[in-house]
């Protein structure tokens, strides 16, 4: 027997920006339903660079406290390239820009995560909900989302934060994530005791990769490998064993200290994945909402990880959304609707306001987001640049643009949350 569920906010996925976006509508006094079809958060991905800007976003969520005591922050970015054997760049984090001083920490996935769901009320998550179809009903465009358990629910708006794959955008209208032609390597070691590394972001570039190290505490260390794989090479993508191989031939001029990292993390602790993005021209035409459904996230703008900004962009997204969201579920102006045209008038009148309040976000989101995106993607192919001219343009040049540009896309503050009345 079908089971059927309302709710005045669906979220599907409880990824970075479906839990962030959850969280910040709760501080706002509006409520929402998180459908996530894993049996529990997922922790794909290991870590994450924080920005400036997504600590902004961590702190109006009310959980940067948190998260600080729990990692380092990283003083400075070094490059160092293995073909030239020599550091070619290094910039300190400790400046300030417009939006206050710099803040940059290797943040654990798993942790993040926690720290949002921690303060959720209960029940805000059903696990083992996947969303199969997507329908609309009545004059107000209510939205019946069918689960593949047989449940249905009602829901005045729907918002998409189920990654690269999302049910969401695909009724949006929105294609299958283009391939970048790249592929990441992720991986962490936890040691017994003090790893004793510097708290720094250290860039390693090779002949058609890059790599990073980086401490997320006193005893955990992050690492990634990107580069462009031989077909040989995807087949294998699979076989983290094969992979780790991969990482230390192609690293074999890396700091002995610092590879050693990389040489003892368990295979379970390494995961391999092709890198996707969405065309500027889908980011520029495509419908970021429509009516009462949006996306948020990596459903919104998957992105190449080339300016770590990824996981900083969903928190702002789900920050700016809930603002313009909580603005048409605001009690004093559904009492003043119901009292002058009733019910049915309120329904309306709050499905004009929630795509006006969705429309408002996609503006704002849609070209801070193209141009995080577009950067990355061009990044990303400098930077593994094969060829001889641009490989010298990388290790003698880029650097310090790089270094420069990554302080200045995190330069952002997304703002506060401040309930209404």
């Amino acid at each position: 027997m079908e089971s059927l569920l309302v709710e005045d906010i669906v979220i599907v996925g409880a990824g970075i920006a479906g839990l962030a976006t959850s969280l910040a509508l709760h501080r706002l006094g509006v409520q929402s339903l998180v459908l996530e079809y894993s049996d529990t958060l997922r922790v794909t991905g290991f870590a994450l660079t924080t920005w400036t800007n997504a600590w902004k976003a961590l702190d109006a969520l009310g959980v940067g406290a948190i998260l600080r005591h729990q990692h380092v922050q990283l003083k400075e970015n070094v490059t160092t390239s293995l073909i030239m054997g020599q550091q070619t760049s290094s910039l300190s984090f400790e400046g300030t820009g417009k939006h206050g001083d710099c803040e940059v920490r290797c943040v654990r996935r798993q942790l993040m995560l926690e720290a949002i769901a921690n303060v959720l009320p209960s029940g805000t998550i059903r696990f083992l909900s996947k969303v199969v179809a997507i329908e609309e009903s009545g004059f107000s465009k209510i939205k019946i989302v069918r689960l593949a358990d047989g449940t249905s629910i009602k829901t005045k708006v729907l918002i998409g934060c189920d990654g690269i794959n999302s049910v969401v955008a695909k009724w949006l209208g929105f294609k299958e994530a283009s391939f970048t032609g790249r592929y990441v390597i992720r991986g962490y070691k936890k040691v017994m005791d003090n790893h004793g590394l510097e708290p720094k972001f250290m860039h390693y570039f090779g002949k058609g990769f890059r790599s990073g190290v980086m401490p997320c505490d006193d005893k955990t260390v992050y690492w990634f490998l990107t580069w462009t794989p031989t077909s040989e090479e995807k087949e294998l993508a699979n076989n983290p064993s094969k992979m780790k191989q991969l990482v230390l031939r192609k690293v074999e001029k890396m700091p002995s200290n610092i590879k050693t990292f990389i040489e003892k993390t368990d295979p379970k602790d390494i995961l391999t994945s092709p890198l996707r993005y969405r065309h500027q021209w889908e980011l520029m035409l495509g419908n970021i909402s429509k009516g009462n459904v949006c996306v948020v996230g990596d459903a919104f703008h998957p992105m190449a990880p080339d300016l770590g900004q990824g996981g900083c962009c969903a928190l702002e997204d789900g920050i700016i959304l809930a603002r313009y969201l909580a603005e048409a579920f605001s009690r004093k102006t559904c009492k003043h609707v119901v009292k002058k045209m009733g019910e049915e008038g309120k329904a309306k009148e709050q499905y004009k306001k929630i795509d006006a309040s969705l429309r408002k976000y996609a503006k704002e989101r849609r070209w801070r987001n193209i141009d995080i995106s577009v950067t990355s993607y061009v990044l990303g192919f400098v930077l593994q640049g094969d060829l001889k001219m641009v490989a010298h343009f990388r290790d003698k040049v880029l650097p310090d643009f790089l270094a420069e540009l990554l302080l200045k896309k995190s330069d952002f503050d997304c703002g506060k949350l401040n309930a209404s009345s």
